[in-house]
């Protein structure tokens, strides 16, 4: 026995294999496969500046007690007692403490807390005060370098007019005008200035370039797209607009400290810039080409383990895909047919 296993092992070694395509109608084991091939496919795939349209100035503020705002929902109170001393007001702006103030009717009362007083006013302007703002103009220089390719460009017009910044706004007939009219950047991002500059906004300014190299230097050309990326459809919303707040501080003659608070409301722009270059090369192009088709054959070797070993027709799959032939020179007297075609004789003469 264990000469015949040696045999068979030996003589194994000049048998020759060849692939068997067996078409599986298998829905699941193709949409797998197609999902496969698409995934592979798929992958080979701050700056900023603010512009304040509108204010809320409340000057003179020193430190004392005075009543919170009545706007302030944690600072409204009956009684002295709705006003424990030394716990902060919720969302206001200092400690209560003790005493609830009651206003000239003796109906509504408010915490008195100590802070810097008189405490902010929440009421906004109906109007913006720098309404005027929109005919302000913005220089946005930029230049792209790719290092690999040796190449470098400017958004700038190249020219000896030293006036030509002076006059020029930037349009689809002076593409390399890098001089914006800001009323029109919040035009060309689909909102309207003046409604705009009450409560402030964020605007996104995007530069892209996309350079093919091996096409004249002209050709590569910068492209602007406007969009406005804070949410203006939530006008009535806490989180509407864009705003901040900072203070000047001084001292008086008896050195007393004193502030001016502002609360400064305003239009931010954000200058994002994205650069792609490409040259044709015929190496990496071989490569890619290459590693492609590797892929692919893994995605094949993949499914067809699902096909062969994990789906419920495994052994099916597996018997119709291996398929051993043997070459023998015995002659039978009967004459079955193997797949209906062909008899074990016809076999023997291969």
């Amino acid at each position: 026995m264990g000469q015949v296993a040696w045999k068979g092992l030996f003589l194994s070694l000049f048998d020759y294999k060849t692939e068997k395509y067996v078409i599986a109608k298998n829905k699941k084991v193709g949409i797998l496969y197609r999902v496969v091939q698409l995934s592979i496919l798929a992958y080979l795939g701050e700056n900023v500046f603010f512009v304040m349209t509108n204010l809320i100035v409340t000057p003179n503020q020193r430190q004392a007690t005075c009543p919170e705002s009545v706007s302030i929902p944690d600072a409204l109170c009956d009684k002295d007692e709705d006003c424990p001393a030394g716990e902060a007001v919720v969302a206001g702006n200092g400690v209560k403490t003790g005493r609830c103030l009651k206003d000239r009717d003796g109906v509504r009362g408010t915490c008195e807390i100590l802070a810097w007083c008189p405490v902010e006013k929440r009421s906004k302007p109906k109007k913006p005060l720098l309404a005027s703002a929109e005919n302000f103009t913005v220089y946005i220089k930029n230049s792209i370098r790719f290092p690999k390719f040796k190449f470098s460009k400017t958004n700038v017009l190249t020219t000896n007019n030293g006036s030509y910044l002076k006059s020029c706004r930037y349009s689809t007939e002076h593409p390399y005008c890098p001089i914006f009219l800001l009323g029109n950047i919040v035009q060309w991002a689909g909102s309207d200035f003046q409604e705009m500059a009450l409560e402030g906004g964020v605007i996104g300014i995007q530069i892209e370039w996309n350079c093919d190299l091996d096409k004249a230097p002209s050709e590569c050309n910068p492209h602007y797209s406007f969009s406005r990326l804070d949410n203006k459809f939530a006008e009535k919303s806490i989180s509407s607009g864009y705003n901040f707040r900072f203070a000047k501080y001084y001292r008086d003659a008896e050195g007393v400290d004193y502030r001016t608070l502002i609360k400064a409301y305003g239009i931010r722009f954000d200058v994002m810039v994205n650069g792609k270059a490409g040259k044709f090369n015929i190496i990496p192009t071989i490569i890619n080409i290459g590693s492609g088709l590797a892929l692919m054959g893994a995605g094949a070797f993949f499914c067809d383990l699902v096909l062969l070993y994990l789906i419920k027709k495994s052994n099916f799959y597996r018997g119709k895909k291996y398929e051993e032939v043997k070459s023998s020179s015995r002659k039978s007297l009967s004459s079955p047919t193997l797949n209906g075609n062909q008899s074990p004789d016809q076999l023997g003469g291969l």
